[in-house]
């Protein structure tokens, strides 16, 4: 953080640039003392260099270099989720704006669909990903054969794969053959391996939560940039417990 007399923005004005309201209400913030800089409490007066130093509001890191995008896209099946594909297949960085230069949170395998966020915020990616900060993503999962409770019971309290037993999951039978299912870990392909260890492999995987973030509206094969309240609820997501 840096002092009064150095370089850097002042921090009142930065908070009020990424969203948080009026100059005056970030230095609301700053007295009642919710805002640190580099994990130090931060001062009326502060300056930030916004390259450098991690800003966080209650807890939650806030992203302050003017350069930060955020995209929701919604990927189609056949698409992979990286920056480049050796078989020449269709990556999710090709169908957002070339520059900045972003990169996607998380994977979803080529068959699989739905909400992907790509962004140049590393620090927001990190945490998202992470599963210390335990991050719920909701999914759709089109399967064979109808699920008996049993089936739904063993998605439910956890299923015992090659790599360990999974977390305890939110299940819900919203079809015949259509599951809701709701997991914040982050193993290879995990929904695709719950269901075929419980006998119902998936024909059809759609994302359509992460986090706070959904939008049904969003068509696939489309991108859109976020708005500062879902960047906001997204930083709150992963903020610090202390």
């Amino acid at each position: 953080m840096s002092d009064e007399t150095s370089k850097g923005e002042r921090l009142q004005k930065v908070l009020a640039r990424v969203g948080f309201g009026s100059r005056r209400s970030c230095e609301q913030l700053i007295l009642d003392g919710k805002v640190k800089v580099n994990g130090q409490q931060a001062q009326l007066g502060s300056r930030v260099e916004v390259e450098s130093d991690l800003v966080t509001v209650d807890g939650a890191p806030i992203g302050v270099r003017p350069d930060l995008v955020y995209y929701l896209l919604n990927k189609p099946a056949g698409v992979v989720t990286t920056a480049d594909d050796p078989q020449g297949r269709p990556t999710v960085i090709e169908m957002v704006p070339e520059d900045p230069r972003v990169f996607p949170v998380g994977r979803l395998d080529s068959d699989t669909e739905g909400l992907l966020i790509l962004t140049n915020n590393g620090e927001l990616t990190h945490r998202l990903t992470h599963p210390s900060f335990g991050v719920e993503k909701e999914y759709v999962a089109v399967v064979e054969g109808k699920p008996s409770r049993s089936s739904l019971r063993l998605l439910r309290e956890g299923v015992d794969l090659e790599d360990g037993k999974t977390a305890p999951a939110k299940i819900a039978l919203i079809e015949q053959e259509t599951i809701r299912l709701t997991i914040h870990e982050g193993k290879n392909r995990q929904v695709r391996r719950m269901c075929s260890t419980v006998g119902h492999p998936v024909k059809r995987l759609i994302r359509t939560r992460i986090g706070p973030l959904s939008d049904r509206s969003l068509p696939p094969g489309s991108w859109r940039e976020l708005t500062t309240a879902e960047i906001r609820s997204l930083e709150k997501s992963v903020a610090d417990s202390d």
